[in-house]
């Protein structure tokens, strides 16, 4: 069986919502360790769905910088922040969702595109209600992808054996019919 469109455009929009994107890393409990506060957890993380990064580079002479806004090759960035101090911790957790027709080969490409880009200077390009946030590049970044029930053994063997974690995300019948609702009007 073949990942439908839908089923990528139900898990992007429930990611891109904080509670949708805590639901995601209880999956995966190392990750939701990393929370600063599991009490305030909907003040703890930041989504961005399909993120912008401003790279910054020093020109010819190195007296001068350039900033390029890219967009990375991932589905959502979800950055911690502390509650308490409003900034961004050194966290940054990359999600990849299993697109329709994507094999393991360009799966694996996007998380490599990111570390790329990411292994220079950057800051996020934040949404409007957290632009007032400390936000310049990562201790450390941490990937997790999401696969179907549909997705190939191939792929799941391969994120395995790459030593990446994923989850298996199983839409209920009702999720996906709502989404696929929303999509026609």
């Amino acid at each position: 069986m073949t990942i439908k469109q839908v089923q990528y455009e139900s898990c992007l929009a429930e990611y891109a919502n904080t509670t949708g994107a805590i639901a995601l890393l209880k999956q995966y409990r190392f990750y939701l360790e990393m929370l600063p506060s599991l009490r305030r957890a909907d003040e703890s993380v930041i989504t961005i769905p399909l993120p912008v990064v401003r790279l910054r580079q020093s020109k010819y002479n190195h007296s001068e910088l350039t900033a390029t806004a890219t967009q990375l090759s991932c589905d959502v960035a979800i950055l911690m922040c502390d509650p308490e101090w409003k900034i961004k911790t050194g966290v940054e957790i990359i999600i990849f969702i299993h697109r329709p027709n994507e094999d393991f080969s360009d799966l694996l490409k996007r998380w490599r595109q990111t570390q790329v880009l990411l292994d220079k200077d950057y800051e996020w390009l934040l949404p409007s209600s957290y632009q007032h946030i400390l936000n310049e590049g990562a201790n450390k970044l941490y990937p997790l992808f999401v696969v179907f029930d549909e997705t190939s053994e191939r792929i799941k063997l391969g994120l395995q054996g790459a030593s990446l974690p994923f989850v298996n995300e199983t839409l209920s019948r009702g999720n996906e019919e709502d989404a696929v609702e929303s999509l026609s009007s």
